[in-house]
């Protein structure tokens, strides 16, 4: 536990897991994100530093995670120049969490190395409350002896490495995250639709996701977002736009591939539309505003605190 940890990107996700980690004794050193407001906050909760640049997260850490939002963010926080956590990265270990496309993980990963760092791509099948619990499923690409330099660190976040998968190299975990997220989407959709069908026939929704539990119609998300789509409660757990975004990483594998994915493109199109539609920032249980007969694109309620969703009972555990 002697290594220095630094996080960047201090959203939802990246806080929780730093939080995680100073309550099994590593030392965060320091925390950035794009708000200063942000990082001074949760610095100050765990006696961290609130680095005002990039290159003084790398300068104060051993081991950095980072958990952006997109491509153009990880390509900026690893620019080649200007600020950037490049900067005196020779020795370090950056962990990149982020749900990214396997192309961006390939160049950062030959950036820090020729930088004389190492990078692991850690692309997380979980959320919040996992993060805060440290209960991730984590998916690992990268070279092997880095992961193992590390691998205990990953384990304090993935229920004592119970939770923690290494997949291949560079890129391959992207791949899986994306596919990850590309069937949970279409999951999603699915039930939305079913669910406003049900409704739509007069049908007693909670008698529904009794029966859908118990049969082929079973899945994850209907224990995490059924209920909710139900009682048109969209507090975000994982949002409709990065939905849209992920989806697109997988249709783009899909086109390098050669495939065509009609489902995926149909669900890539529903949560892009509740972005232009300004509901990007609801769960993707949202997708259900767009199903059930008499909503429409005005935004339902939202609670501040997420609440921890339970699973609904199931004949089979669903894997993951």
């Amino acid at each position: 536990m002697s290594a220095r940890i630094g996080v960047v990107g201090l959203g939802r996700m990246g806080a929780n897991m730093a939080r995680r980690l100073k309550d099994c004794g590593y030392v965060v050193a320091t925390v950035h994100d794009l708000r200063p407001e942000v990082a001074a906050a949760l610095a100050a909760e765990l006696g961290s530093t609130a680095a005002g640049t990039l290159a003084e997260v790398t300068a104060a850490a051993d081991v950095i995670l980072t958990v952006v939002t997109d491509d153009p963010a990880m390509d900026r926080i690893f620019a080649r120049k200007g600020d950037s956590l490049l900067k005196g990265s020779t020795g370090r270990v950056f962990v990149n969490c982020a749900t990214v496309s396997p192309a961006i993980h390939a160049e950062v990963g030959k950036r820090v190395t020729q930088a004389g760092g190492a990078a692991l791509e850690a692309c997380m099948a979980s959320s919040i409350t996992q993060a805060r619990n440290g209960t991730l499923y984590l998916m690992v690409g990268g070279p092997e002896p880095v992961f193992a330099q590390v691998r205990e660190l990953l384990s304090r976040l993935s229920d004592d490495g119970k939770l923690l998968r290494y997949v291949g190299t560079t890129g391959k975990a992207a791949q899986l995250k994306a596919l990850v997220n590309m069937v949970m989407n279409i999951n999603t959709a699915g039930l939305a639709e079913g669910l406003a069908l049900a409704d739509a026939l007069g049908l007693d929704l909670a008698m529904v996701r009794e029966v859908f539990s118990q049969t082929g119609a079973n899945s994850r998300v209907l224990a995490t977002d059924g209920e909710d789509m139900q009682n048109r409660d969209h507090s975000c757990f994982f949002s409709a736009s990065h939905a849209a975004k992920d989806s697109g990483i997988a249709l783009e594998l899909g086109r390098k591939a050669r495939l065509d994915l009609p489902l995926a493109t149909t669900t890539f199109a529903q949560y892009s539309r509740m972005t232009r539609l300004g509901l990007g920032e609801l769960d993707k249980s949202g997708i259900a505003e767009l199903t059930f007969k008499g909503r429409g694109p005005k935004k339902p309620r939202t609670k501040k605190t997420p609440k921890v969703k339970a699973k609904a009972p199931a004949r089979k555990t669903t894997k993951r």
